[in-house]
C-alpha cells in the first residue's frame, strides 16, 4: 500500500456521490410531479472500500498514481427501475444532463455477460468544488431494474466468498436464476400498465385521505368545531366503506368551507 493520505483522496469522490444522489432524487421527485409516474424507484451509492481500489488496481495493472484515471469506478451510483424500459428513459435523462460528461456507456441489457449480470453503466466526469479548486472525478452510474439489482448483490457476496473462482454448480445456477429474474422483468413489463394503473389508484386514494384529514384539522384552526366533527364522521363512514369518489367529494366540500371559514377571520 502507498503512503498516500487516503481520507484526502477519496472525500472528492465522496462528495460526487452525495451531490448525486441528491440530484438523482431530485430528478425523481420531478418526474413524480410533472408525470405523475418517475422511472427511478430509488437511488443508493457508494465511494469503493480502500482494499477493493487496491485489488482492482492490482488485477487490472493500474499504477499507484493513475488510480483517479484508471479506475472509473471509485464513486458508484446505483439507479433502481421498476421496468426495464424505464432503464433506458434513466439513461437518457442522464445524457441529456449538463452537470456531468459522459464519458461511455456499456449495455450489459443487450449484451449481458457470461455469468447472467445484466445493468447498464454510463461512465461521467463529473466536477465538484473543493477547497482548493475544482476537481473532475470519474464516476459509474448503475440503473438496473430490482430483480437485476437482486441478483447482482447475491453474484457480488458469492464472488467475495470464493474470490471470484465460483465453483462450476454454483455458477450454473446463478446463470439459471439470471435468466429467472430476466423472465420476471419481462413478465411485469407485459402488464406494465395495470400495474401503473394499480399504483396510480393507491396513491390517489392516499392523497384524497391525507387531504380530507389534513382540512378537518385546518377547521378546528378556525375553530369550526362542529362543522368539522361532522366532516369527521362522514370521513369515518365512506372510508370504512372504502366510497373514494365520495371522499373526492367531501374533500371538495371541506375545501369550499375552509374558504368561507378564512373569509370570515379576515372580516
Amino acid at each position: 500500500m502507498d503512503g498516500r493520505d487516503w481520507s484526502l483522496f477519496l472525500q472528492p469522490y465522496e462528495q460526487a456521490v452525495e451531490e448525486l444522489k441528491v440530484k438523482f432524487k431530485t430528478m425523481r421527485s420531478e418526474l413524480k410531479i410533472r408525470e405523475a409516474y418517475a422511472p427511478i424507484e430509488f437511488v443508493t451509492g457508494r465511494v469503493k472500500r480502500i482494499s477493493s481500489i487496491l485489488e482492482k488496481a492490482k488485477r487490472l495493472n493500474v499504477p499507484a498514481d493513475q488510480l483517479d484515471t484508471g479506475i472509473e469506478d471509485i464513486a458508484g451510483i446505483r439507479i433502481m427501475c421498476q421496468f426495464v424500459d424505464d432503464i433506458h428513459r434513466v439513461a437518457s435523462l442522464i445524457r441529456s444532463r449538463k452537470d456531468l460528461t459522459l464519458v461511455y456507456e456499456k449495455d450489459y441489457i443487450t449484451n449481458f455477460k457470461d455469468s447472467g449480470y445484466r445493468s447498464y453503466h454510463i461512465i461521467v466526469n463529473y466536477p465538484v468544488q473543493t477547497a482548493l479548486g475544482y476537481k473532475i472525478v470519474l464516476a459509474e452510474i448503475q440503473i438496473r431494474t430490482l430483480a437485476m439489482n437482486f441478483w447482482a448483490t447475491i453474484e457480488h457476496s458469492l464472488n467475495y466468498k470464493f474470490k471470484e473462482s465460483l465453483p462450476e454448480d454454483v455458477r450454473g445456477r446463478l446463470k439459471k436464476a439470471a435468466e429467472a429474474a430476466f423472465q420476471l422483468d419481462s413478465e411485469m413489463t407485459s402488464i406494465r400498465k395495470e400495474i401503473l394503473d394499480a399504483q396510480t389508484d393507491f396513491e390517489e386514494q392516499s392523497n384524497v385521505v391525507s387531504r380530507v384529514l389534513s382540512g378537518i384539522q385546518d377547521l378546528y384552526f378556525y375553530h369550526r368545531v362542529r362543522e368539522a366533527a361532522q366532516f369527521q364522521m362522514k370521513f369515518n363512514e365512506q372510508f370504512e366503506n372504502e366510497d373514494y369518489q365520495s371522499l373526492n367529494q367531501l374533500s371538495l366540500d371541506i375545501q369550499s368551507a375552509i374558504g368561507k371559514a378564512k373569509k370570515a377571520n379576515q372580516n
